[in-house]
């Protein structure tokens, strides 16, 4: 293959996944996360993972501890979040989704496995399955030829993968 059918490849890539992404997770209008500043979406995505402290939050996105914490004061006193004491040491605040924030995040993934559901049954058995090895392959290939960034694991990236 040529290197100029393959930076054609890529340019088509680089333009179908964001339309496809947008199509499929663009959330319903009417759900509550679409009210939420994007900064606040993302502490929320990272805590469906579990419980973290306001620095590792902060690392994860790039950004300062203090402008994490006032993220978690606008999300804790919309009732999305909560801070909690550590286990082993009770001085370490950790902040994790609030009942009401997990049933936010919850409604949303779902709505986003829907669609993809949706989309998928569009498919034959065999276009389904390859579209997966494809995607996990491009995943894997992701991995090779893009570093971390400097300040940690953008959001979600290390959960997904394995």
């Amino acid at each position: 293959m040529t290197d100029e059918v393959l930076y054609e490849q890529a340019v088509e890539l680089e333009q179908l996944m964001p339309r496809m992404l947008r199509r499929l997770y663009t959330s319903d209008p009417d759900h509550p996360a679409n009210d939420l500043p994007l900064a606040q979406l993302r502490v929320c995505t990272i805590l469906q993972g579990g419980p973290r402290t306001l620095s590792a939050i902060s690392e994860e996105l790039a950004i300062s501890v203090s402008a994490t914490t006032q993220i978690a004061d606008r999300l804790e006193r919309a009732g999305l979040v909560g801070r909690v004491a550590g286990v082993g040491d009770r001085r370490t605040k950790y902040l994790q989704l609030a009942p009401h924030g997990m049933e936010m995040m919850r409604t949303r993934r779902e709505l986003r496995v829907q669609r993809t559901l949706a989309a998928l049954g569009e498919l034959s058995p065999e276009q389904r399955q390859a579209t997966l090895d494809v995607m996990r392959a491009m995943l894997a290939a992701s991995y090779t030829v893009v570093q971390d960034p400097p300040n940690g694991d953008p959001v979600g990236l290390r959960q997904e993968q394995g």
